[in-house]
């Protein structure tokens, strides 16, 4: 990619992914209960510059052919806070949300039109009942902190997929609605916090700010290997280079929904993929 906002081809990397893997993609082995609970994933969704980059794709797609296919997928991305806790429309068909600028006019024209979720939906509703009000939007699909990651990972899209809010950018708010909906892992349902390891946009300007992203990634997989989940809420204080990796908490916290919705924190992580992409970690993860 000589230049992500003006590539020759559009999302050309993603059409070559679609036309390598679709007939494999749709093969995949729905999961089992005896497969036990699926993973909990924290995801650098990218923004549609991700749907031009071969590597980047490819590793997203491996990592979803990983495990079985789940039976639906439910993800907090960083774009969107709400209050009260909400969950965007399940109806088949709902457009997808457009949330970015300044990009090509093909990637407003791309779609994922995952199968109809209102059976997920209400699974969900029911697993928050007790503990939140839930509002359902009825025309808000998903946004990009979710589609683009699922049009790498499930690009049949054959998966039921529902995007929940973030109820605030305070960690622990993240982290209580992951131990929430753990439960969901048991019963096929893949829980995803989609933000960025770093999210640094100073750095594209001052390429020498790269050292603070570094060092942070180095210091969150520590933390996370050690289960210090603490440490992870008090990033801001604690962590190395906080101030310039994350200016804003919204690509963090979603680390915590996923933390959160693990068995045991510190046991079980793996990267499943982890570099630096226009100075930025793109670090993504799994919990068991």
């Amino acid at each position: 990619m000589s230049d992500p906002f003006n590539p020759k081809v559009p999302a050309g990397a993603y059409d070559d992914l679609l036309a390598d893997v679709l007939p494999q993609a749709r093969a995949q082995r729905l999961w089992e209960p005896s497969d036990g609970p699926l993973p909990s994933l924290f995801v650098s969704h990218g923004a549609p510059p991700t749907l031009d980059d071969a590597a980047w794709l490819r590793d997203l797609y491996t990592w979803g052919q990983s495990m079985p296919k789940p039976r639906g997928i439910v993800i907090v991305s960083a774009h969107w806070e709400n209050a009260p806790l909400a969950i965007s429309a399940s109806e088949a068909g709902t457009e997808l949300y457009y949330d970015f600028g300044g990009f090509h006019p093909r990637y407003y024209q791309l779609k994922y039109r995952s199968p109809d979720a209102t059976a997920l939906a209400r699974q969900v509703a029911g697993t928050l009942a007790d503990t939140e009000p839930l509002h359902q939007f009825v025309n808000r699909g998903l946004d990009h902190g979710a589609f683009i990651p699922m049009m790498a990972m499930y690009p049949a899209a054959d998966v039921p997929v529902i995007q929940l809010s973030m109820p605030s950018m305070n960690p622990s708010a993240l982290l209580r609605l992951g131990e929430r909906i753990r439960s969901l892992r048991s019963e096929g349902i893949l829980v995803i916090g989609s933000g960025f390891m770093t999210h640094s946009f100073a750095v594209f300007r001052q390429p020498e700010l790269i050292g603070h992203n570094q060092a942070f990634d180095a210091w969150a997989e520590d933390a996370m290997a050690r289960g210090d989940v603490d440490a992870l809420v008090d990033y801001r204080v604690k962590a190395p280079g906080a101030q310039v990796a994350h200016p804003t908490a919204d690509h963090f916290v979603p680390l915590l929904l996923t933390l959160g919705a693990a068995s045991a924190p510190g046991q079980g992580i793996e990267t499943a993929f982890g570099r630096m992409v226009m100075g930025n970690s793109i670090r993504s993860v799994q919990m068991a």
